[in-house]
Parts: structure tokens; sequence; C-alpha cells
């Protein structure tokens, strides 16, 4: 008995300190809200290109969804309804993107597999996540969904971790209610 007891002591020793260093480093992220400025960021989309959000500033509104992972149950269910209104988005004059911390060949394969029809960007840092603030939730990275103005202001934010499809349908409402505004 004695034996196993400092393996398990060590165990839960190492797993205290990451989960309280976590919890200190989230802690210290601030989470962006409704009216501050989008950080300006560069990634690499699923097709290895670079994307640069500077260059959409003022010429799309942009609807940025970040989330856990590819091909996971909820996050499937969520960008499938970005791309069964991705239609509707576009006619709005808005731009969908995905942001998580997947590769650039796990996007490709997801975007294919579903037919998503809008860019997906490889974080694999979380270094957007942290400058946008989201949190990580049960130990995945957040799951929030932000529209961004044409001067580059955060105009909506809605965060859920287990209503994926509900980030497109309250994205897309939020963008019609504030038209021609």
């Amino acid at each position: 008995m004695r034996k196993n007891f400092i393996p398990v002591f060590l165990l839960t020793l190492m797993l205290s300190f990451v989960i309280g260093t976590s919890a200190i480093t989230q802690s210290d992220q601030k989470t962006l809200a409704v009216g501050d400025t989008m950080p300006a960021f560069s990634l690499t989309d699923q097709d290895g290109k670079t994307f640069n959000s500077t260059d959409y500033v003022g010429k799309s509104i942009l609807v940025i969804y970040f989330y856990p992972k590819d091909e996971s149950m909820v996050c499937t269910k969520e960008a499938c309804s970005f791309r069964d209104s991705f239609d509707d988005f576009t006619k709005a004059g808005a731009k969908v993107i995905g942001i998580n911390g997947g590769t650039v060949a796990s996007h490709k394969e997801f975007r294919d597999h579903y037919k998503l029809p809008f860019i997906l960007l490889s974080d694999p840092d979380n270094k957007v996540y942290h400058r946008f603030g989201i949190k990580n939730t049960m130990f995945m990275t957040g799951r929030e969904t932000l529209v961004i103005d044409l001067h580059g202001k955060i105009a909506f934010t809605y965060q859920a971790m287990m209503q994926g499809k509900k980030h497109a349908d309250d994205a897309l409402a939020f963008i019609k209610s504030h038209k021609g505004r």
C-alpha cells in the first residue's frame, strides 16, 4: 500500500500544479467585450495560405468562431450550421472564419469532409485564442463566436460550450437585425 502512495501523491501534485498554472494564466487574460477593437492577427488557413485580419476590416463584417476540435460532435454541428447559413451570411456582407489549434491538414480534411465553404484557420499555440481572451472550459479550448463590424470593433459575442448550432443562428440574427445601422 505504501509503495503506491508516492506515485499517486506525485501525480496528484503535478496535476494540481498544471491546473493551478492554467487557472492563473487564464485569470490574467482579458476577455474582449462588445465595443473593444479586434486584435490584428495572421494565421494559416486550411490551404496553407496566410490570412491577415487587417485585410478584411472595412470590407466585410467578420464572423469569427472559436471552436475546440475538428470532427468532434458539437464542433461538427456548429460548423455545419455555419455552412447551412453561409449564403445568408454572405448576402448580409459577412465573412465566416473558424479558428482552433488544429493543424492545417486537419482543417483541410474537416473542410472537405463536410463541404465547408468558409475559411478555417490554424492557431497551433492558441496565441489568437489568448489575444481574444477566449477561456478554456473543461480542459478544452473555449467555444465563442464574435461578430466584428466594419470598423474592426466587436459588435456581438456569444459563448456556449454545448450549443454549437446556436452560434451561427444567433450571429446571423444579430447581423440581420443590425443591417444598415
